[in-house]
């Protein structure tokens, strides 16, 4: 008592001057004792917050983590379905496109299809009509042939003289059965012996065919004289075939006849694929009978055939390559030396045209150029086993200015542009004399890029490749000068 009286005491003393600034307080304590607390406020802080009971503090931190699992759950249960709902939202336009493809390829296909089996059904009529036909021209007897003797006066010594106005389809005049089905007597009125006047009207129609030229060579070497018209045998069906090469073996072997057709589309990276085609008819109907992969990809359209193997320049190298056909494996692999490739010394349409390799009466030959000739053509004469280079010859035509060339008896002709629907072969160049002049023969490119031209001595035509389309050129070669 007397310490409670003596705070009283202290506490009334200090009233007047503290009495904002201290604090009596009474209260029972957790064990239900009285507890008297006094307090000063603090002369540094303006508030402290109060001590609050661990309990209460251990409720709201409990109460807080109960909100966040709540607000988790809440939103595990509502997020990913909403989630689920948008992504199927936006997915079901993207599989409904993919159906609509889908079916609209389908239905391509389906076209296609039904086109395919068309087309079949008239070949398979074509080929049954052209059986029937074979089999009725086997079982016909060739009609006698009676030998024509002018000078005789004898009426049964003249052959059959057909009179003015007959028709000229003997054939079918001669296919055509009697009332008892019998070929072996078929007659026809309008053939019988004639008199002296229907002999000359013969000899007329004779005389009527046109003599060929006296400077014209179709059977050896000559000067080039004119190139035709060009001739289309078929248009490539993708992209692959803008550009190519297609070739024929002069001196083919087995397996593969002489009227072997063989194709390269050059478009890609990584060409490799040899199409060959039975002869030009399958060729123009897109029929291949063979389909070889190259196991080295193939630079370009320089590519050319001799004596049953295919010679080409490997990707991005100047290796040459020799490629038996039969074995179908490499038989010779040989550097080029010093020559450029890929982009190095190309035609002026470009095309990595580095290395062009044809074949003519005098052999294999390379066409290419090298950083000592400065861009200019050279000519190579190869060893078509070995590929070693035999001999060489520097001309003084740049190889960028032209736009491909071509070799016929061991000359070089050159073709001035690749799009000018009417250019010309504006250079010759001999390698028998080492010698090179300007020439002007007319020369067409019909489909506005030529991107391939090489002499094809078995048929002795161009066969070049237009944009596209597979073309050749007739030519007219002049006779041999003497020495």
């Amino acid at each position: 008592m007397f310490l409670l009286l003596s705070l009283s005491i202290c506490g009334l003393l200090l009233r007047g001057d503290a009495q904002d600034r201290a604090s009596l307080w009474r209260g029972n304590d957790r064990s239900g004792r009285c507890q008297y607390t006094f307090t000063v406020p603090s002369p540094a802080e303006a508030s402290c917050p109060l001590a609050a009971n661990p309990e209460v503090e251990g409720l709201k931190a409990r109460l807080s983590l109960l909100e966040v699992m709540v607000s988790q759950l809440t939103v595990g249960d509502t997020q990913p379905q909403g989630s689920q709902q948008g992504a199927g939202a936006r997915a079901q336009p993207e599989l409904q496109e993919m159906l609509n493809r889908v079916t609209r390829e389908r239905n391509l296909l389906q076209g296609e299809k039904e086109r395919l089996e068309k087309e079949l059904e008239g070949l398979q009529m074509r080929t049954e009509e052209m059986r029937r036909e074979t089999e009725r021209l086997r079982s016909r007897p060739c009609p006698p042939q009676t030998p024509v003797v002018p000078h005789s006066p004898s009426h049964q010594d003249r052959a059959p003289i057909r009179p003015a106005g007959a028709s000229s389809q003997m054939s079918h005049l001669m296919t055509r059965p009697n009332s008892q089905r019998d070929s072996s007597s078929l007659t026809d009125s309008a053939w019988q012996y004639g008199a002296a006047p229907g002999f000359q009207e013969l000899k007329a129609e004779v005389t009527e065919v046109p003599a060929p030229d006296g400077n014209e060579d179709k059977t050896g070497c000559g000067e080039l004289i004119s190139v035709g018209e060009p001739i289309t045998h078929r248009k490539a069906d993708n992209i692959a075939g803008k550009y190519g090469v297609w070739m024929q073996d002069p001196e083919a072997v087995l397996p593969y006849g002489p009227d072997m057709i063989w194709r390269v589309d050059t478009i890609g990276t990584d060409v490799r694929q040899l199409f060959g085609y039975d002869d030009m008819e399958q060729l123009s109907k897109g029929f291949p009978s063979k389909v070889l992969l190259l196991p080295d990809p193939l630079e370009s359209t320089g590519a050319t055939l001799y004596r049953g193997s295919l010679y080409y320049q490997r990707r991005l190298s100047r290796s040459l390559i020799r490629y038996d056909l039969a074995a179908e494996h490499i038989a010779a692999r040989r550097e080029l030396p010093h020559a450029g490739f890929h982009g190095q010394f190309p035609y002026s349409w470009g095309g990595y045209t580095d290395i062009d390799l044809s074949v003519d009466e005098k052999g294999l030959w390379a066409v290419y150029s090298t950083s000592k000739a400065q861009g200019a053509i050279v000519i190579s004469h190869l060893d078509p086993h070995s590929l070693e280079v035999k001999r060489s010859w520097e001309t003084n035509i740049r190889k960028a200015s032209v736009a491909n060339s071509f070799i016929i008896c061991g000359k070089l002709y050159t073709v001035a542009s690749y799009a000018a629907p009417n250019t010309i072969i504006n250079y010759v160049y001999d390698t028998e004399t080492s010698q090179g002049e300007a020439a002007s023969i007319p020369f067409k490119n019909k489909y506005g890029y030529n991107s391939m031209i090489d002499y094809n001595l078995a048929q002795r035509k161009l066969f070049s490749w237009d944009n596209f389309h597979i073309v050749s050129y007739d030519l007219r070669l002049g006779r041999q000068q003497a020495n």
